[in-house]
């Protein structure tokens, strides 16, 4: 595809990383948006302790290495013949090194982790979770980065004293890899854009730069926080085996998946459907204060032009909740299987699940709840139960589309889906029957690499603006709702009842 190219007939092409919780991976992307070569590295899951999940930093810059290699070798195409490369990342993943040698001085602390609920509940003091929302849009939860790094200074020995020396960097993973792509050690540059600085606790909302009371309260000095730029600009230029390439964007995952699916205009929203959850409404260029426990965050900025914010929903276990019942369960091999399981009965049979595993994320943000099983009867089989799995999704989706519209007053008019859900006809049927509006998925599901690469596109004139990346936009399907709004009310109704149920099942003050 060549139509989107503004070089006569030269085809131009872009390369986007997606370091995500998994795995990580490159994509190559052509003038038109679409995809030439893909290649995919999963690394490895560290659980010290049970709640505690890490990361080795250094083996995921190799992977990411190596991920950009495959795509090249797949694509036949050499660095140079690259217009820009983008990043797009899991967020709040927090890790620490030496600007001297560029070894990290502790596991990544993942933004799954629970280690800092206690530390939370300290900082929170006689305010409680409140304290920097107004600020940061966030509620202190061991979820972003801030309480991680302050739990990292604490506990590594001598740690604070090399960082308050300029001894050591704070990062993201997109910090991570730019510092790598452009130098490490050598020069390399220590940036974070605003969706990713958004998310550590410590970015004032207002003023997009890092906040000094905030900075102050959780003790970390400023001098190992890297410069806040906006999403869409030339960082840096890569070196070594990829040298020479703009590196030319970065976006968190989900605020990327927001760009690649041109939720450009007030009100247009997306949910991408993986292991957890993530709804996004874009509120323009103000942020919306939330009272309904959604966060209020940043969406995009484009170089020099004013940020545009979104409120988001995120639901800790969606996805995760069909690998439970595949792995822990047994009662499918397959994840795909759960469709097939759940279409052979028209109903849950009353049983509602509420996969509260960790805690609830958004709108309720109680880290004492745990999972339940409700409404059960001798009538409900496994098929009833893997029917509840998939409702348990578009049930949570309902409730932050529901404390969006207390907060904003915007009612979403559809919805675009991207994630390895939505391959589940039968889910995205059920949600857009429970939300009442039509469900939308894009001919490209890889939303967030494509949401990177055309940030870094726009940044190096690859494409002209937005107006020309929503025209590449294309919807694969859709979906409008068939329930009546009588059922779809007294369901929900029974949901809400289940999700009472899971509350105060465990001490959060632990940790």
């Amino acid at each position: 595809m060549t139509s989107g190219t503004t070089s006569g007939t030269t085809e131009r092409y872009v390369a986007a990383i997606d370091q995500g919780t998994t795995s990580s991976r490159c994509i190559v992307f052509d003038s038109g948006g679409g995809i030439v070569a893909v290649d995919q590295r999963e690394h490895r899951q560290i659980f010290p302790r049970p709640g505690w999940v890490e990361h080795d930093a250094t083996e995921i810059w190799a992977k990411v290495q190596a991920v950009v290699a495959g795509a090249l070798a797949k694509a036949r195409l050499r660095p140079d013949q690259l217009s820009a490369l983008g990043i797009t990342n899991q967020r709040e993943t927090t890790v620490l090194w030496d600007r001297a040698t560029g070894e990290p001085v502790h596991h990544a602390i993942v933004w799954q982790d629970t280690r800092t609920s206690g530390l939370c509940t300290r900082l929170g003091g006689d305010i409680g979770q409140d304290r920097f929302r107004a600020r940061t849009g966030l509620p202190l939860a061991s979820y972003f980065s801030g309480p991680k790094a302050m739990w990292l200074l604490e506990n590594v020995p001598g740690l604070r004293a090399r960082a308050e020396a300029g001894e050591i960097a704070f990062g993201t993973m997109d910090s991570w890899l730019i510092w790598n792509l452009t130098g490490g050690p050598e020069g390399g540059v220590h940036v974070t854009d605003v969706t990713n600085a958004g998310r550590t606790m410590l970015m004032n909302l207002e003023t997009l730069q890092w906040d000094e009371s905030i900075l102050e309260a959780m003790d970390l000095p400023a001098a190992m926080l890297p410069e806040i730029r906006s999403s869409s600009e030339v960082y840096g230029r890569t070196v070594g085996q990829f040298a020479g390439v703009p590196v030319a964007s970065a976006l968190g995952d989900q605020q990327a998946a927001v760009f690649g699916q041109t939720c450009f205009g007030v009100g247009d929203a997306k949910n991408t459907y993986g292991t957890g959850s993530f709804l996004l409404l874009n509120t323009g260029t103000r942020p919306v204060p939330s009272t309904s426990g959604l966060l209020t965050t940043m969406g995009y900025q484009l170089g020099g032009q004013e940020a545009v914010y979104c409120l988001e929903g995120s639901i800790a276990i969606t996805g995760a909740l069909v690998q439970w019942f595949r792995d822990q369960l047994g009662i499918i091999g397959d994840a795909a299987e759960i469709e097939e399981l759940a279409g052979s009965v028209e109903d849950n049979g009353g049983a509602y699940i509420v996969p509260a595993f960790s805690g609830l994320f958004a709108p309720y943000w109680r880290g004492d709840a745990r999972g339940v099983i409700t409404g059960l009867t001798g009538f409900v089989t496994k098929a009833h139960l893997a029917r509840a799995v998939l409702e348990a999704t578009s049930w949570q989706t309902r409730e932050v589309v529901d404390a969006m519209y207390q907060d904003s007053g915007v009612r979403i008019t559809s919805l675009k889906a991207d994630g390895g859900m939505t391959a589940n006809n039968l889910l995205m049927q059920h949600q857009a029957d429970v939300l009442g509006v039509p469900v939308i998925r894009p001919v490209i599901s890889e939303t967030t690499c494509l949401g990177a690469a055309y940030a870094a596109g726009l940044a190096t004139g690859v494409w002209s603006g937005l107006d020309e990346l929503a025209a590449h936009w294309k919807r694969d399907a859709e979906w409008t709702p068939r329930m009546s709004a009588e059922q779809r009310e007294r369901e929900y109704a029974q949901w809400r009842k289940a999700v009472e149920r899971s509350f105060g099942w465990a001490d959060d003050s632990a940790g």
